[in-house]
């Protein structure tokens, strides 16, 4: 006779908080007595803010996996230790703590594929590219012709992919199951979209933009395209969106997109096409692969959560939600006893939007204390926060983090707006810590 098997303690705080912990830990209501002794022993350490706790809160070192041996980790040359997601497509997140750079560089940038990477093109400035559709003078542009006839422009750009936050959603939607480590800053240069937009000559028909890419389809199928996204047309005229051919003064790593490819920097990085070969000026939204259903959107109004839907009531993704990250300390950290402060550091941003506040809390969020947040050095750019907090004990502790944009959106306490495929999930992160 087969044996049943028992839910796990996520399955059992996801389903039913109130009884997970009951079950899990004796506990009803306020953490105390044998309930606050038990989850001490599991946690490793005495709990000093246990009374502000909420009920119903799985503690972080059991929400949230920290760093294991067997965690897949990519080797690659020229990267450093990412979070493999998949290995066809490769996709691979960055651990926060890799994050730590005011500019984020080619080895600790997160790699987000939808189909195979393209051969290596014998001279890249040979590269061409195409703009054609509602202009009146379609163009095909070698890269060393954009550089030559352009203006060409050197800019920090967060780069984002819209299912980052995903494992936050209850019940588990599909894709990658991202942390908050898929996001850049990097430093692109390249030419505005807009001037060679221009150059073609929009007629006033032109309403969007559909993007192709040389990557070939899983399937082997020639001329079938991976993705083919497209954004609004004023999105695509914005002073930030790029096609761009260096990053951080070199040339783009051929993982990343070279020898040419769009940054559609706040928007979802889908609109980021990597080895540009075509932009297709459109007089209605584009529909290529990736477009429509529940591909990059979420709904108007909330659906039940794990339930189907075929998205007809959905809009596109545009700005990505406020979003923070801790980069100076790892989920699962373990300090010195006696240390009595944390000085704490990380990024935050908000989309097209720029970030107002970043709060920090080591007691289940009773208090909150205010963070130093800097200013973009550009608009679109992150923005990095830094500030200390105070430990009473040494103890188990969770550093909660949450940042406000300039609208006064806050990340929310759990992921909102749950969709099929999990876009925008930004919830208030826990990084749990354990002193002495």
């Amino acid at each position: 006779m087969a044996r049943k098997l028992e839910r796990s303690v996520q399955e059992l705080y996801r389903d039913d908080p109130e009884r997970a912990d009951a079950v899990a830990f004796g506990r009803r209501g306020v953490l105390k007595g044998a309930a606050l002794a038990t989850m001490g022993g599991a946690v490793g350490a005495a709990i000093p803010f246990a009374g502000s706790m909420p009920g119903g809160t799985l503690p972080a070192i059991f929400a949230r996996p920290a760093a294991a041996q067997d965690t897949p980790v990519l080797r690659m040359e020229g990267k450093g230790p990412l979070i493999l997601q998949g290995e066809r497509p490769l996709n691979a997140e960055t651990p926060e703590t890799l994050l730590d750079e005011p500019v984020t560089s080619a080895a600790n940038m997160f790699v987000r594929n939808n189909g195979g990477v393209p051969e290596v093109p014998a001279d890249p400035r040979a590269w061409k590219i195409t703009i054609d559709g509602e202009v009146n003078t379609p163009l095909e542009l070698t890269v060393g012709e954009l550089e030559s006839r352009f203006e060409v422009v050197t800019r920090q750009l967060q780069l984002e992919c819209g299912g980052n936050g995903r494992s936050f959603y209850a019940p588990q939607t599909r894709g990658n199951q991202w942390g908050n480590g898929a996001i850049s800053n990097g430093e692109w240069t390249g030419v505005r979209l807009r001037d060679v937009l221009r150059a073609a000559g929009l007629k006033s028909s032109a309403v969007a933009t559909g993007h192709y890419g040389a990557d070939p389809h899983l399937s082997g199928e020639p001329g079938r395209p991976s993705i083919a996204r497209g954004m609004v047309i004023d999105k695509a005229m914005a002073e930030d969106t790029l096609i761009a051919f260096r990053l951080n003064g070199q040339p783009i790593p051929h993982l990343h997109g070279a020898p040419a490819r769009l940054v559609t920097p706040g928007w979802p990085g889908s609109l980021s096409q990597k080895w540009l070969t075509r932009v297709w000026v459109r007089d209605k939204p584009h529909d290529g692969p990736g477009m429509g259903g529940t591909s990059y959107r979420v709904p108007v109004r909330p659906i039940v959560p794990g339930s189907s839907n075929n998205g007809a009531d959905f809009v596109d993704m545009t700005s990505m939600p406020v979003r923070s990250i801790l980069s100076s300390h790892a989920h699962g950290s373990r300090l010195p006893a006696g240390t009595r402060s944390l000085d704490l550091r990380g990024a935050a941003w908000a989309g097209d939007q720029t970030v107002r506040a970043v709060h920090a809390s080591v007691d289940f969020g009773a208090t909150w204390t205010e963070m130093q947040v800097a200013a973009p050095a550009n608009a679109h750019a992150w923005q990095r926060w830094t500030g200390r907090v105070a430990l009473p004990s040494d103890g188990y502790y969770e550093v909660w983090y949450r940042a406000t944009d300039s609208e006064g959106r806050m990340q929310p306490h759990q992921a909102a707006n749950w969709n099929p495929q999990g876009y925008g999930g930004n919830p208030i992160s826990r990084a749990a810590i354990l002193v002495g």
